[in-house]
């Protein structure tokens, strides 16, 4: 677990899955994609669609940090990749009829911030990972 991938994708993918799961035990989502859902902590806005993605994610930041470092860095990546984009639609969907995943500027703050670490680990360190090309 030396590496920076594998650490952060450890501690990441059990944040995202904790908050993943615990989000289903908020009161307040009465439907799948709930434009209002419950808080969390008091805080982070969520409903069974947003759950269901930090559970995915988590779970898929946790298993790839376990098992090789290629694998944990490609998933940070692409988590960090994923967490940027639902930031970024959260920006323009907050406080409107098209928020399916209940977001809120918590969640905003949240979704930016994990993109961000997962993103300078992924694509910045361990960079000798790669498979050398032969010629």
């Amino acid at each position: 677990m030396r590496s920076p991938n594998r650490l952060l994708g450890t501690v990441l993918g059990a944040v995202h899955l904790v908050v993943g799961v615990a989000g289903f035990f908020v009161p307040g989502s009465t439907s799948f994609f709930d434009r209002h859902g419950g808080l969390l902590f008091g805080l982070l806005r969520v409903n069974p669609a947003l759950d269901v993605l930090h559970v995915l994610v988590g779970a898929a930041l946790l298993l790839a940090a376990l098992t090789r470092l290629r694998a944990a860095k490609a998933v940070n990546t692409i988590a960090g990749l994923i967490f940027f984009v639902v930031g970024v639609a959260g920006l323009f969907i907050v406080g409107n009829g098209a928020n399916v995943l209940s977001l809120n500027g918590d969640d905003n703050v949240l979704h930016f911030a994990s993109a961000a670490i997962l993103l300078a680990v992924g694509l910045g360190v361990d960079r000798d990972v790669h498979t050398p090309v032969t010629g």
